[in-house]
């Protein structure tokens, strides 16, 4: 078992390099989407840098996560564009007020905290949640997408401003058009370039890189008139990033002379209530990703972002988030400790006072058309199609709760999205109002512990969001290590939010030695197929082949393969691969398999995540599984790329791998034991992981996984040579 990294001073002086990396990348990272999201709350552009700074020099002190990183979220313009506009009485101090509010909020926060209330952000319906993420997404690009176009609208409504905006396709400024054009194509395909020397640098970063050479191309220093195709557009410095030369004149003060009006304290709960769920939402993902499985404290994380966000506050700041963007680039890059917090914070502060004349030659457009993709992101159709897979009642509140949002605020779109939920589930229930209520408060739900020491928990009536903290009660009960079972047969009704729970109480127990068995669903029915649908519904006809599984049922059949199309709930023995400890796998499928008992192979597809939550990004691909006869070394070999061979930007120091010199320098190969590995590669086995088409060759000790390439399926015609590869890789150990 690994060891954890060393907490405190220790661990300051024990992972200093592999944080201050890590912290270099999310700066990079950081410094774009602060300024952006500050332009588009309607705050001067210093107040994202200033929170940014004060998430990672304040917070880290006092804040229980350790791989999180803390600044402004995107999650907080729409909240913070309501407060000003209900704040401004005319007398230009709207801002003052909205700081004020910040800091009343922060103050909140740290209460929350210190009474250990955190954990009810959990009744909050994770649907719900997305709906509200959605409806921010598209205000953001209500607000930012005439700025990425040069062009401007009358509408005070989202809608309105959305469908102004694609009226007003044909008056596009060319010269604001190409820059954002630009910055958009760069956002789509970053992710997908293969050429790791363009990834050195973050795509946010290459946005503003790139627009500078057009800035002095169309000389947007000086206000003038530009003609294209005969008509005349408007360029000059009022399309460009205003920045003082002097930090401390950017430091604006708060005002609370509003304090005892109503708009106050409807700003304060709202910049509350989303912040704190944005926050502890982004602190759940980070500990998916976290290879250490460490676990956030989330009563202290509140305490530190509430204090963090009352000292943002006093100076002209945004609210601090625990933002799932920056924090997953800060795993991805091998951070150990909440040390890389504090570091990407005092970089950034440096950064700004280095660049900040190159950032004033930035043009407004390239960020907003970086907030305009990260609401896209928020609200896209991909979105809406993944929430359908749980089910279509999901897609009633995602949808519901969207549209409320959309036509009133934040405030009344949450608790609207909730008692739409809370609505379906009675109706789906066919129960008087009072015996539904009773049957999730009153449920009946226990645990028992047996004779053997291990557990057995009932889960009664209607398990929904409402009952969540009730389970997680009764889930805390059980010893780490143990064996439990939770039973769901007695459940009337067992909601997405509380398979999700459970589900994540099995990953987690798993981690501690433990066994979880899920039990009593067999007779309920869904809407689909998925394993976290809402399980009521009558069941559906099973799913028809898509093209690429007729192919596989052809292929396989004329090689006299086994095949099956189910889905595989059992991912956890992805997680014991160095590849997927922060990768999460989303499901398996289309398995094949020899018909022929002494070939220990089998080949799949997954879909797996890069990062999680916001930051996330799905790719697919093909693995195929080799079961070793015999206990060998655990290794990560992996073809060199021309950055890997001449810039050596691979290797970082790994949690339980060191690198691995006596091979081809054409392979990067990481090893938990360097004699083992050398007795493991036997020359006729170098030679053919050499002379091999593969990408990523890995072992866990018992089993090594291949991949052909990590990004995409494999083609039908390749089967035949990955099952030669993993059948004469299995002969040579």
């Amino acid at each position: 078992m690994r060891s954890l990294p060393k907490q405190g001073l220790k661990g300051l002086v024990e992972n200093w390099q592999s944080d201050i990396l890590a912290a270099i990348s999310v700066a990079l990272v950081a410094m774009p989407l602060c300024l952006g999201i500050a332009i588009a709350a309607g705050v001067p552009p210093m107040a994202g840098i200033f929170s940014s700074v004060i998430g990672g020099v304040v917070t880290t002190f006092f804040r229980g996560s350790h791989l999180a990183i803390n600044g402004p979220s995107a999650g907080i313009i729409a909240v913070i564009l309501s407060a000003v506009a209900v704040l401004d009485d005319g007398s230009g101090h709207a801002l003052n007020y909205v700081f004020a509010a910040i800091i009343v909020s922060g103050g909140i926060q740290v209460l929350l905290g210190f009474f250990k209330l955190g954990r009810y952000a959990d009744l909050f319906h994770s649907t719900v949640i997305q709906g509200i993420l959605a409806a921010i997404g598209v205000i953001i690009i209500s607000k930012q997408i005439h700025i990425a176009m040069g062009t401007t609208s009358n509408s005070t409504e989202i809608i309105g401003t959305i469908v102004d905006a694609i009226k007003q396709i044909p008056n596009i400024n060319p010269y604001v058009g190409v820059i954002s054009l630009l910055g958009l194509l760069l956002l789509l395909f970053h992710s997908r370039l293969s050429y790791k020397l363009f990834h050195l640098i973050p795509a946010p970063l290459w946005l503003l890189i790139l627009s500078i050479p057009f800035v002095f191309l169309f000389n947007f220093f000086e206000a003038q008139t530009l003609s294209f195709l005969g008509s005349d557009y408007s360029v000059g410095p009022d399309l460009l990033i205003n920045l003082p030369d002097n930090i401390m004149d950017a430091i604006m003060f708060p005002d609370f002379s509003k304090i005892n009006t109503m708009p106050f304290w409807i700003s304060v709960l709202s910049i509350t209530m989303i912040s704190s769920i944005d926050s502890l939402a982004g602190s759940k993902g980070v500990d998916k990703l976290d290879p250490y499985n460490r676990k956030t404290d989330l009563n202290k994380d509140l305490i530190g972002i509430g204090l963090s966000t009352m000292v943002s506050g006093a100076i002209g700041g945004l609210p601090i988030i625990s933002v799932i963007v920056r924090s997953s680039v800060n795993v991805q890059n091998n951070a150990k400790t909440k040390w890389s917090n504090l570091y990407h914070g005092l970089l950034l502060l440096l950064f700004i006072f280095i660049l900040t004349p190159f950032i004033k030659m930035v043009p407004l457009c390239s960020l907003a058309i970086l907030l305009v993709f990260t609401g896209y992101k928020l609200a896209s159709p991909k979105v809406f199609k993944d929430v359908y897979s749980y089910g279509p009642e999901q897609l009633i509140f995602f949808s519901g709760t969207l549209i409320i949002t959309l036509y009133t605020d934040l405030l009344i779109g949450i608790f609207g999205g909730l008692g739409l939920a809370l609505m379906v589930h009675w109706l789906l229930s066919m129960m008087p109002p009072r015996t539904f209520l009773k049957m999730i408060f009153n449920s009946g739900s226990n645990i028992f512990t047996n004779k053997d020491g291990s557990y057995h928990l009932e889960i009664k009536g209607i398990a929904n969001f409402l009952a969540t903290l009730k389970i997680q009660d009764l889930m805390s009960r059980v010893k780490p290590g143990t064996q439990v079972t939770i039973d769901l047969s007695g459940a009337k009704l067992v909601d997405h939010s509380i398979l999700e729970n459970i589900y994540s109480f099995q990953r987690s127990h798993s981690d501690t030695g433990g066994n979880v068995f899920i039990s009593g669903l067999e007779e309920h029915s869904s809407s689909c197929d998925h394993k976290l649908a809402l399980k009521i519904l009558p069941k559906i006809a099973a799913k028809i082949k898509t093209k690429r599984q007729l192919r596989l049922t052809e292929m396989a059949d004329g090689h006299q393969w086994n095949f099956n199309i189910e889905q595989s709930t059992d991912l956890q023995y992805f997680e014991s691969f160095y590849f997927f400890k922060t990768r999460p796998v989303e499901f398996q499928l289309n398995t094949i398999t020899s018909q022929n008992n002494k070939r220990n192979w089998k080949i799949f597809d997954v879909r797996f995540e890069e990062g999680a939550y916001l930051a996330s990004e799905e790719y697919n691909t093909t693995i195929c599984l080799l079961k070793a006869s015999k206990t060998i070394p655990k290794f990560v070999i992996e073809k060199k790329s021309f950055t890997d061979i001449y810039l050596n930007t691979s290797w970082h120091k790994d949690i339980d791998y060191s690198l691995f010199k006596e091979f081809s320098k054409d392979f990067i190969i990481k090893v938990n034991d360097q004699q083992k590995m050398t007795e493991f590669l036997s020359p006729a086995l170098r030679l053919f992981i050499e002379n091999g088409n593969v990408h990523h060759l890995e072992s866990n000790g018992e089993s090594i996984m291949i991949f052909t390439d990590t990004l995409r399926l494999a083609e039908i015609s390749d089967y035949s040579e990955i099952v030669k590869f993993g059948e004469e890789l299995e002969e040579l150990i």
